[in-house]
């Protein structure tokens, strides 16, 4: 499959709206927006189809009215599931100005995924420039609740219609917007989590990638969380099914009391997080001894209940960082400190979300300005 990473710029034309939605239906629909519930009124697509070279390319970028995607009944994602996603978000800056988080990170990691699933890459500033332009044609749809942001999610998924195990020659990259208040629907300081006996991923799999399949194989075990009373689950490795791995699709930390922050490492079987990433960083500008390890669920009790860990928490795009109070399954039921959040948690959550909205100085030039 070709790489166009050193391909040309794309232009994006502009479709103009024909009915764009109310400003003050607008208002009242982003007045609570939840996530994932609510979208703009526009979208970017970009095509691509390989030529009988082999060699493909990037055409026809347009950023139009958000709609229904006509699509065969034979198209190639509907049997054999190639299609990948991204998440990222805009945020309101204190100076009024509007910015993306890193974005160049969510590019490399969609094309890392691309490959992983035999699909084409698609050059890095047209990724950004499609988000860019979206969200800033789109900002008035910015929602002004505590913590609001504006959801970018980029995807792409396989077009050609044919039935057949082989990669795909056309595809289609999509851009949306979704104004977002709070991820997690409880309220609860702390979020409670429950051990699956499924696992996500196996080595050699698709873990590390960003594709629709890993999320829907979590369903199941997500429903039995939500069915005992919890607000995400825990996945344990594949092998020996010992080891933690994700919250649902979330990095997981755990702080303990000598100032050590670990979290596990990416082995292929967890998503390469880039608000993991950061917390990292983060982490070590404070002095914290971090340690990228496998910890296994039994140790994750025991230190619970000898006070040895203190906190633990998670880490995404969507949650951005989300204090874990009690962990439960067939075998296990803790808490973790006091069942809230922790101190050392709030503390690297607030760095970030100050740097995302620009109270705080950007040493790393994570922030990308777009208005």
């Amino acid at each position: 499959m070709a790489t166009l990473a050193d391909a040309p710029a794309l232009e994006i034309a502009r479709l103009p709206h024909p009915a764009p939605m109310k400003a003050d239906v607008r208002e009242t629909v982003i007045a609570d927006p939840g996530f994932g519930r609510v979208f703009t009124d526009h979208m970017v697509t970009v095509d691509y189809v390989e030529g009988e070279d082999g060699v493909g390319g990037w055409h026809n970028a347009v950023l139009g009215p958000r709609g229904p995607i006509p699509l065969d009944p034979a198209a190639s994602v509907l049997h054999y599931a190639q299609e990948i996603f991204e998440g990222l978000k805009a945020y309101a800056l204190a100076d009024g100005s509007m910015a993306l988080f890193r974005p160049d990170q969510n590019a490399k990691r969609f094309n890392a995924s691309a490959r992983r699933l035999a699909m084409p890459e698609i050059p890095e500033e047209l990724f950004i420039e499609a988000c860019r332009q979206l969200v800033l044609t789109d900002a008035d749809w910015f929602p002004k609740v505590e913590g609001g942001s504006l959801y970018i999610r980029p995807f792409m998924f396989a077009t050609e219609a044919f039935l057949g195990v082989r990669p795909a020659k056309q595809y289609k990259f999509v851009v949306i917007l979704s104004p977002a208040g709070n991820y997690f629907k409880s309220g609860s300081p702390a979020v409670s989590v429950w051990v699956s006996e499924y696992t996500r991923a196996a080595p050699g799999g698709t873990g590390a990638a960003k594709c629709g399949g890993n999320y829907a194989a979590s369903l199941v075990p997500t429903g039995e969380a939500f069915a005992h009373g919890h607000d995400q689950v825990v996945f344990l490795d594949a092998e020996e099914r010992r080891w933690i791995e994700e919250l649902g699709g979330m990095n997981l930390f755990f702080v303990f009391d000598d100032g050590t922050l670990l979290t596990p490492p990416l082995s292929g079987t967890i998503l390469p997080g880039i608000t993991r990433d950061s917390l990292l960083t983060l982490a070590r500008e404070e002095g914290l001894t971090v340690r990228e390890e496998r910890y296994g669920i039994d140790q994750w009790e025991e230190d619970a209940r000898s006070g040895r860990l203190l906190e633990t928490f998670a880490c995404g795009t969507a949650a951005v960082v989300t204090p874990v109070g009690r962990v439960a399954g067939r075998e296990h039921d803790f808490t973790i400190g006091t069942g809230g959040p922790g101190q050392l948690t709030g503390k690297l959550k607030q760095r970030l979300v100050d740097i995302q909205r620009g109270a705080a100085e950007d040493r790393h030039g994570w922030v990308m300005k777009i208005a």
